[in-house]
Order: structure tokens, then sequence, then C-alpha cells
């Protein structure tokens, strides 16, 4: 991988970190709103717990994908970025602009997915 590749990703995987970040935010304030908010009846508070659920599961989801991230950028510091945790091969361009935070190969993922079911 080229200098210039490697600062594409590294912008890349920045900003994704800072729009994860706010969405964090973003989720937190409206969970603390909906458990603060009155509740009318029944319907209203099923709604409310049904949608603090939604938030808490979606900033856990972010939350994860925030550590990977922070995991990426610090292999980029490493120099280790792109090469597979497994078998260390280059992992392919294409497959860091899908996912820029990859840990493994194409081949070497669907060894550890079919492993980890």
């Amino acid at each position: 991988m080229n200098e210039n590749e490697l600062k594409m990703f590294k912008r890349i995987l920045l900003d994704r970190k800072e729009q994860i970040l706010k969405n964090i935010v973003e989720y937190k304030s409206e969970i603390g709103e909906l458990k603060s908010s009155e509740t009318s009846d029944d319907a209203d508070l099923a709604t409310i717990t049904i949608d603090t659920a939604l938030e808490e599961t979606l900033t856990k989801k972010q939350s994860k994908e925030l550590d990977e991230i922070e995991y990426a950028l610090s292999k980029i510091d490493e120099g280790t970025y792109a090469i597979c945790e497994m078998c260390e091969e280059e992992i392919g361009i294409e497959r860091l602009k899908v996912k820029p935070q990859a840990r493994y190969c194409i081949v070497c993922r669907e060894i550890v997915e079919k492993t980890t079911i």
C-alpha cells in the first residue's frame, strides 16, 4: 500500500470515527429524553421501551465499530495496517474500501466466520 492510499484510509477511518461519536451522543441524548418523558398510557410506555432498546442496541453496535476503528488507526501508527492478522498477507484495497477497519483478508475472514458460528 502506498502512502497516498494509507492517508486516504486514515482519513476515512477518522471521518467515520467522528460520525460514530456524534451518533452515540445523539443516541444517549434521545435515550435520556425518552426516559424522562411522561407517559400517558401503556401504549406510550411500550413505545418508549422499544425505542430505548433500539437506541441502546444501536449504541452498542456503533461502540463496537468504534473499537474496530481505533484498532485500525493504531495499526496505521504501528505500520501494520492492511496486513491480515491470520495469514499476514496484504488485505486487498477493494476489501478495505468496503471495510477500512478489516482485520482479515477475504479468505481468512471466511475461515474466522465459519469457526465462530
